[in-house]
């Protein structure tokens, strides 16, 4: 075998499963496992108004296929193929839809290595370590610290008056089409949202990698900054020139995940770690990658 072949990624016939799991408020979240073979997985969540069928998504499973390790990418209620209606907040609920995912496999005798989040999943994944304490490698990729910033864009400067006097907002399209209804629950519900307690409560036993683009598009680059501040046991990576879905950026994406999982992975079977493991201070940052 050449030194070029023992390089390569393991490639294995994984085979792609339709996997239906009811949350706790009965309704069925839709999503695919990339079945290995192996009792690893690594679970991985869509952002704001995505699905599991968008990149990153899409890419980060098949990147961790390769590497012999099973993935499942799933759609949060309300988005996608899963049931339920759609909404503008909702963070602890897709925490929650994240905790029924967890506890489908757990039950199934996985062994879940990491969950993985992309933008407002990034933030389900934060909440949801800050909940429980049973995955101890968490991933969030170009989530938004500050949930008061980004909203102007979306609902206008007088949202609030305009929720206080219609009980919601149409956000639409330069069309003029509804693209879909912010109600005041849902808005208040991310407005009540604490993201600086929440990663506070992240015990010191998880490890958390931020990864963040210098030109994301949606959320500041700064957010990242603040993520490294709070959590306890915390990596940054920030990708220079990477949008908010890193369009251009999948294979260092990929790698940087791959990376961090698989440190936690050899850590946890006491095994070498490899050779281009992660650095692991709390704001390791690399202006490259």
């Amino acid at each position: 075998m050449t030194k070029k072949q023992q390089n390569q990624p393991h490639k294995s016939a994984a085979e792609h499963k339709r996997v239906t799991i009811q949350n706790s408020h009965g309704e069925k979240l839709v999503g695919i496992l990339h079945e290995t073979g192996s009792p690893e997985l690594v679970i991985i969540c869509h952002g704001f108004r995505s699905s599991k069928d968008r990149i990153p998504m899409v890419n980060l499973a098949f990147a961790f296929e390769r590497e012999g390790i099973s993935a499942f990418r799933f759609d949060f209620a309300g988005n996608g193929d899963s049931e339920g209606s759609f909404q503008y907040g909702n963070y602890r609920r897709e925490a929650e839809d994240l905790r029924a995912v967890v506890e489908h496999f757990q039950r199934e005798q996985r062994h879940i290595v990491a969950v993985i989040g992309h933008s407002k999943g990034g933030n389900a994944v934060l909440l949801y370590a800050s909940r429980y304490n049973d995955i101890h490698t968490i991933v969030n990729i170009a989530g938004r610290f500050n949930l008061k910033r980004g909203i102007e864009g979306r609902l206008g400067k007088d949202f609030l008056e305009k929720i206080e006097q219609y009980g919601f907002i149409d956000v639409k399209n330069r069309k003029g089409k509804t693209e879909y209804r912010v109600t005041k629950e849902s808005l208040l519900d991310r407005l009540a949202t604490d993201t600086r307690a929440a990663c506070q409560a992240i015990p010191q036993s998880c490890r958390v990698l931020t990864v963040h683009g210098t030109v994301d598009e949606f959320v500041p680059v700064e957010d990242a900054i603040e993520f490294a501040k709070h959590i306890p046991n915390h990596n940054l990576r920030i990708v220079e020139g990477a949008d908010h879905e890193y369009t251009k950026y999948q294979s260092e994406l990929a790698s940087i995940v791959l990376n961090f999982v698989k440190t936690s992975l050899y850590q946890d079977e006491s095994l070498p770690k490899p050779l281009s493991s992660c650095c692991r201070t709390k704001n390791c940052i690399d202006s490259r990658l």
